[in-house]
């Protein structure tokens, strides 16, 4: 009997002791659950739909303003529009001297307050791009002489860069931007003529992204105008970018165009309603020049050209700089047409402001263009 009670109290005694060690096994379990949720962040969703551990954050202390803190910097984003204006008589000769008080700026019809205003001498960006093709054979020694006198009135903060131009897919930059004018003469003489299809669309395009491009590395804070001087006989033969897209690309930036079109040679005779390839040469080149408040030379003979590049130098360097803040701060990808109202002068004499015609407004919604080389296109 008293053999089978202790029995009874042993399988009693090894009851309790498992249960309480299920017990404890049990909080124990929770407990690290409860530490593991913690402690493991959770998942997040990455653009290509893969899921990535996030790492753990890490405790920051935020600082409130308090009353008495009357030095808060509030950060305001603003665009500058800068604006190179030419300004000329009915004569087309250049007028200088002209005060900030003369200059009226609308966008869209909209008077804008000038926040930036000189008329002193601005460093200049430009590049010279010349048409290499058979069409230009005649003109090139005389083409090269004229770009070296362009070149020669560099002053020492001017940055050139040459680029000769045939078919599509031989668009070559024979000198990058450069204030050596040395290199730059040597890349001039070493321009030469070869067959193939002339793409000015594709060349321009490439040309005003390069300036831009280049420009973009540069401090903002550091102005320099930007320019594009284009020689050729306007004829677009085979581009991958469309007329449409270049002024497209255009109407984005301040890339100011002084084209000399040797158009002479082409074909005078149209059809019965389009225009003849002299006829569309010019217009192009002169739509070139006019949707960037740049200017066009349609000269007769290589003689006139001296003259020219003296002319093109002069009219780089006496222009206005103005810039603006829009008071329209959409960013909705649409075009704003811009004006530029210079007061009259003496015995009302008219001046003519010229400069680009509108810009296009950088959309918030969309990212910006991504612009490709047609060397690397196939066409259909």
């Amino acid at each position: 009997m008293k053999g089978k009670f202790t029995n009874i109290l042993l399988l009693v005694f090894c009851y309790a002791l498992t249960a309480a060690f299920y017990n404890f096994s049990v909080a124990e379990a929770q407990t690290n659950q409860t530490n593991r949720t913690r402690q493991v962040p959770s998942p997040t969703a990455t653009p290509n739909g893969v899921t990535k551990t996030a790492p753990s954050p890490t405790p920051k202390t935020a600082t409130l303003p308090t009353p008495e803190d009357d030095d808060e910097i509030i950060k305001v984003e603003t665009e500058l529009v800068n604006l190179n204006v030419r300004v000329v008589d009915r004569n087309n000769r250049s007028i200088g001297n002209l005060r900030q008080d003369d200059f009226k700026i609308y966008e869209d019809n909209a008077p804008q307050p000038i926040e930036f205003f000189s008329k002193s001498e601005v460093p200049t960006n430009y590049s010279l791009v010349i048409d290499n093709s058979g069409s230009l054979r005649p003109q090139l020694e005389k083409v090269i002489e004229a770009s070296k006198i362009i070149v020669g009135t560099n002053r020492p903060d001017d940055e050139t860069s040459i680029i000769r131009f045939v078919s599509s897919e031989n668009i070559e930059i024979v000198q990058n931007f450069t204030p050596d004018k040395t290199l730059l003469n040597e890349s001039l003489d070493n321009l030469f003529i070869e067959g193939g299809q002339t793409a000015i669309i594709d060349a321009v395009y490439l040309a005003a992204e390069s300036i831009t491009n280049y420009e973009k590395q540069r401090d903002p804070n550091d102005r320099k105008r930007r320019a594009l001087i284009l020689v050729s006989d306007g004829e677009d033969r085979d581009s991958f970018y469309k007329e449409q897209q270049l002024f497209n690309l255009l109407k984005e930036t301040d890339v100011q165009i002084y084209a000399i079109g040797f158009v002479g040679d082409l074909d005078k005779e149209g059809g019965f309603i389009s225009k003849s390839p002299q006829g569309k040469a010019k217009a192009f080149l002169e739509r070139l020049a006019e949707v960037t408040g740049g200017k066009v030379y349609f000269p007769n003979d290589t003689s006139e050209l001296n003259s020219i590049a003296q002319n093109i130098a002069t009219e780089l360097r006496t222009q206005y700089s103005i810039g603006y803040i829009p008071t329209n701060d959409k960013k909705d990808g649409s075009f704003r047409n811009i004006k530029v109202a210079v007061a009259d002068g003496p015995n009302k004499q008219k001046r003519i402001a010229v400069t680009r015609t509108g810009r296009t407004v950088n959309s918030d919604k969309t990212a910006p263009p991504t612009l490709v080389n047609p060397i690397q296109k196939t066409k259909n």
